[in-house]
């Protein structure tokens, strides 16, 4: 366990509302889990999941001007929902208030939100991770991501995407334009692993047809030296 954890868990249990704290330590065990599945650093997954909503505790006009005084950058989509901005701010907090300065940390929590092109496995884990933790109960295809998420993680932070999307798009809620982007990226990439998958699977059956016929060649030739070898005796 990094030693910081302890230290950050007990401020933000000062810090955040009580259901917000229970999601934050539901996020960072699932984070945990999903590393030891698809072997990320776990110290980094907890430290991620715990600090991914560290932000969460202002609303969104705060956001903004937290945000604005920092320099962090607000795209039209946040401005429009300056909520999405707990993500960026969380990240300058970690780095800032709580000493986190490794970069794959401050990029998960960064885009957890949204997603966003080239994802590195530890920004999948805690996109997924805070989709489906024990404690959420919403979205309806829960059961099913929950699975996914231990099968095949790209696919899973896809088809979290396009469930997202679909979401907001049925409810006329503002849709930040990175997540659209993230969505066209992680359709490449699992369209890129299938094809790569059914590649190999081709290459093992022509293989395996390759020994397999000289095999049968090799039993053909066999038995036709026996039948000769009886027939002269």
């Amino acid at each position: 366990m990094d030693n910081r954890v302890l230290k950050i868990r007990k401020h933000l249990k000062k810090k955040l509302d009580p259901l917000r704290f229970e999601h934050t330590l539901g996020v960072a065990y699932t984070c945990q889990a999903l590393a030891m599945r698809y072997e990320c650093n776990l110290d980094k997954a907890e430290l991620a999941g715990l600090l991914h909503d560290c932000a969460k505790r202002y609303d969104g006009e705060t956001l903004r001007v937290k945000c604005l005084s920092r320099n962090i950058p607000i795209t039209e989509g946040e401005d429009r929902d300056p909520a999405l901005l707990h993500a960026k701010l969380g990240a300058w907090m970690a780095k800032e208030k709580y000493g986190v300065d490794d970069e794959e940390i401050l990029s998960a929590i960064a885009c957890h939100n949204t997603g966003k092109p080239g994802m590195s496995l530890l920004d999948k884990i805690l996109y997924v991770a805070d989709y489906i933790e024990p404690r959420r109960d919403k979205a309806a295809n829960l059961p099913a991501m929950r699975k996914l998420a231990f099968e095949d993680l790209d696919q899973a932070c896809l088809s979290i995407m396009e469930s997202t999307l679909s979401y907001l798009k049925s409810k006329n809620c503002p849709i930040d334009i990175m997540t659209v982007i993230a969505c066209e990226d992680m359709r490449k990439v699992t369209k890129e692993k299938k094809t790569i998958i059914m590649e190999k699977k081709e290459e093992q059956t022509f293989e395996s047809g390759k020994r397999n016929g000289k095999t049968r060649g090799r039993s053909v030739g066999r038995e036709k030296g026996r039948r000769y070898k009886n027939h002269r005796h």
